[in-house]
């Protein structure tokens, strides 16, 4: 397909380039999209001082040509009365933002019988590739053709796509190529050369103008030997049997006289036979001449061919190497974008372990007593004897009480196999004063009565030892460290009686220790 080049006169074309046209979207383009210029969707917006949008090159164009510059849209606006002010290129700034946007529109060809559709960031890489786009002849035969049209315009239908003759160096066209008989070819014989035309009338003449060619001959021989025997009488005449045979043999009568004085010339024959050979000669040279001739010409044409394709390649290389950049940023983009990953799970990592350690707090507060009164449950009391007994483990401590709600912080410190004098026969109970939030407001020495219970879990006698504090011992004072030193009943029961079949203080391997303190003390 093949179209005259038609070039509009139109300013919007010509004089300046403007944006994508609105009939490639695929919806109509909202207003903010629209260059206030040339009325196209923005190629590179750029937004003014006012907040008029315009595209780059539109830009370019207003300031190159208008000396004082006023925006288009505030001078046709309501506030027009309001002289709006004069507009340099400084005053514009590239809108990133609205780029975006417009980047991300859904576009389509609208070369007839493409059906290519994406967002309007691939468009003119499209177009540069576009088999159905309308492209100029690359010779400059002033047609536009289809881009996949362009090779086989090159080879059949270019008028401009000429080959030059190797002999005579004229430009011709493929047709004219094939029909041109060169007129300086020096390798045509005088006979070939009166007869004008091409191979093929040359070969037809040559077929039925044989017998005039041999008279031909025959007379340039016989002048040869006119020269050569010029001192003979002029009644002698030559006579050439070899002629005078190939005459009779196409039936024509000899030319040749017979006298007296005959010269006999055993030779003629075979010079007229090499002269028949050279002629053959002669016509095999102009068919490989011509055969070369056309040779020529369909390398010329695959020439212009390959040169259309290597642009093409080109621009391919062009797109596959911008199509590698943006993998390498993508790429990059990705790992990032992995990196970012992977600390946000670090950190739902480090929060998840925080949000136990808060259940965990947050447990442990539901249990606190703020009473003066906590009973502890001591579960595998087996093993915790055990433990004790072979030094693992000799003690351990409750959870932190409350003798009020701000009162001392507190808690117990259990020895399963005695300490000091206890240590190997009885259960040593000792209280601890801890270090708490609300210590300066109390009143110290530490001077309330602790009582300490083994519970009976068969309700019949329960194990109670009482203590009233040491009001000079240091461990009732104010702690100046996380708790102070144990004080309590080291006999608090014995070991024996732990287990007693009589008493349920061990029962499912489990203890229950109570402890009150009397804060009205």
């Amino acid at each position: 397909m093949a179209v005259a080049a038609v070039v509009s006169s139109s300013p919007g074309e010509n004089e300046y380039p403007s944006g994508f046209p609105q009939s490639i979207c695929d919806e109509v383009p909202a207003q903010k999209y629209l260059c206030s210029h040339c009325d196209c969707v923005l190629n590179g917006a750029h937004q003014s001082v006012c907040g008029h949008r315009y595209c780059l090159e539109c830009v370019h164009w207003l300031i190159r040509n208008n000396k004082n510059l006023v925006c288009t849209k505030c001078k046709e606006g309501p506030n027009q009365h309001n002289n709006p002010g004069l507009l340099t290129f400084d005053q514009f700034f590239n809108d990133a933002a609205i780029n975006k946007e417009i980047l991300a529109l859904r576009v389509h060809c609208v070369n007839a019988g493409c059906t290519w559709k994406s967002n309007l960031k691939n468009f003119e890489e499209h177009q540069s590739q576009c088999e159905y786009a309308l492209i100029p002849c690359n010779v400059g035969c002033g047609l536009m053709v289809l881009r996949r049209t362009l090779v086989n315009h090159l080879e059949k239908g270019c008028p401009n796509n000429k080959s030059t003759c190797p002999t005579c160096f004229c430009p011709l066209t493929p047709s004219e190529l094939q029909k041109h008989v060169c007129p300086t070819d020096k390798k045509a014989t005088k006979a070939e050369k009166r007869q004008k035309g091409n191979v093929e009338k040359l070969r037809e003449h040559e077929g039925c103008s044989s017998s005039a060619h041999l008279h031909l001959l025959l007379e340039a021989i016989r002048g040869i030997f006119s020269q050569v025997y010029a001192p003979a009488p002029l009644e002698r005449s030559v006579h050439f049997p070899g002629l005078d045979l190939l005459l009779h043999g196409l039936n024509l009568p000899s030319v040749c006289t017979q006298s007296n004085g005959e010269v006999e010339t055993d030779g003629t024959d075979r010079g007229v036979n090499d002269m028949a050979l050279s002629l053959h000669d002669d016509q095999a040279e102009l068919e490989v001449g011509q055969h070369l001739h056309a040779l020529q010409q369909r390398l010329q044409i695959m020439e212009n061919i390959i040169s259309a394709l290597n642009r093409e390649m080109e621009k391919t290389q062009l797109t596959v190497a911008a199509l590698d950049r943006d993998t390498h940023n993508n790429m990059q983009l990705v790992e990032q974008l992995e990196s970012v990953v992977a600390d946000q799970q670090q950190r739902m990592l480090r929060k998840e372990m925080h949000i136990v350690s808060l259940q965990q707090s947050i447990g442990v507060q539901q249990d606190v007593s703020y009473d003066g009164t906590f009973l502890w449950k001591i579960c595998e009391v087996s093993q915790k004897l055990k433990e004790a007994v072979i030094g693992q483990r000799s003690s351990q401590y409750s959870p932190a009480f409350y003798t009020s709600r701000y009162g001392f912080k507190v808690c117990l410190r259990l020895y399963m196999n005695g300490d000091g004098v206890g240590k190997g026969t009885h259960i040593s109970l000792f209280f601890v004063i801890m270090k708490g939030e609300y210590d300066p407001l109390l009143s110290w020495p530490f001077k309330h009565k602790v009582t300490f219970f083994l519970i009976d879990q068969n309700q019949r006698e329960h194990v109670i030892d009482t203590f009233r504090p040491d009001l000079t011992s240091v461990s009732f004072q104010r702690p100046v460290s996380d708790m102070n030193v144990a004080s309590g009943c080291p006999l608090f029961c014995p070991l024996a009686k732990l287990h007693s079949l009589k008493h349920a203080y061990c029962k499912d391997d489990t203890l229950f220790i109570k402890c009150v303190v009397d804060a009205s003390s």
